[in-house]
């Protein structure tokens, strides 16, 4: 009867375990925010157009406007997406600070 190798434990000495610092947290809220498809797809539309104003996305998007106010929201409110009154519209556009933070971040993969 043939045995099985065993398999070979790692030999690295372990690495002490540490929180998760301030660049880990800001990175998992940026990422969780780019989640999902349709926030992406908002991103790439904003980066298209420089700007857009929300009932233009409701168009472009497969989704309700309900929908697109709340990807909008969560884009908002991580930074990526910055928004304007204008009249009865809300006039949206990427925040290039925002943007720039999640490249860095994942970057540093």
């Amino acid at each position: 009867m043939l045995q099985k190798p065993k398999p070979k434990r790692c030999e690295c000495p372990p690495e002490e375990s540490k929180d998760p610092g301030p660049d880990d947290q800001a990175l998992a809220a940026l990422a969780w925010a780019m989640a999902h498809p349709i926030r992406v797809r908002i991103l790439n539309l904003l980066l298209e157009k420089n700007s857009c104003i929300c009932g233009e996305l409701v168009e472009l998007l497969p989704v309700a406007q309900s929908t697109v106010s709340q990807h909008l929201k969560i884009l908002k409110e991580a930074g990526l997406v910055q928004g304007e009154i204008d009249g009865p519209s809300v006039c949206y556009c990427v925040n290039v600070e925002g943007l720039r933070r999640l490249k860095k971040l994942v970057g540093s993969l």
